[in-house]
């Protein structure tokens, strides 16, 4: 990214919940979704800076959260 970036990016997941950036008027990478926010590459950021608080792929949340309720019966 320069400086002097005038790009549209959005915001993009994967079915792990995993974010990234990308370029607006390309097509999202295969296996990546929209995740509803676009702006400059700052507000993208900012965006995936709030909204990833954790860092666990999505699959290995589940995995915990279903250990955890075995553990709690």
């Amino acid at each position: 990214m320069q400086k002097d970036d005038d790009t549209t990016y959005r915001v993009v997941a994967n079915h792990e919940e995993h974010y990234s950036i990308w370029p607006d008027l390309e097509d999202n990478p295969p296996g990546w979704r929209d995740a509803g926010r676009s702006g400059t590459h700052a507000e993208c950021l900012a965006y995936i800076n709030e909204a990833w608080i954790d860092m666990r792929p999505l699959s290995l949340r589940r995995r915990m959260d279903a250990s955890t309720e075995e553990t709690d019966s």
